[in-house]
């Protein structure tokens, strides 16, 4: 059963990423929120739900490079599915910053906000 918060999530993915139906909405739904998942542990990772931790979080060059072999896309397409999914993820301001916080520098872009280093 599919529920209603997902369901929210990915009309917000579809209309993002401009994607002519829902199964492609999905189909990179799905495998952005895999990878992401994949990086992340504690109540990060239980707001995402779950697969095998990697031992460390890749980069986001990496991590799109990852989304284009799994989508079998080219790197600019998965740039677009990555930044469209996690686009729709940034309702929730709240996680959004817990994950950014998890994740290594240059995921903020993803997410559509500024990728700053605070001044030394």
């Amino acid at each position: 059963m599919v529920t209603t918060r997902y369901r929210h999530l990915l009309r917000q993915v579809r209309h993002l990423g401009r994607y002519p139906t829902d199964a492609e909405a999905e189909r990179v739904l799905d495998a952005v929120l895999a990878l992401l998942r994949a990086q992340l542990t504690g109540d990060e990772r239980g707001a995402l739900a779950a697969p095998l931790a990697l031992p460390r979080p890749v980069t986001a060059p990496a991590f799109v490079e990852s989304l284009a072999h799994a989508l079998g896309t080219s790197l600019a397409a998965a740039r677009w599915d990555a930044s469209s999914a996690a686009a729709a993820l940034t309702d929730d301001d709240d996680l959004t910053d817990r994950l950014l916080d998890r994740l290594p520098r240059g995921y903020a872009l993803l997410f559509g906000r500024a990728d700053l280093v605070a001044a030394a």
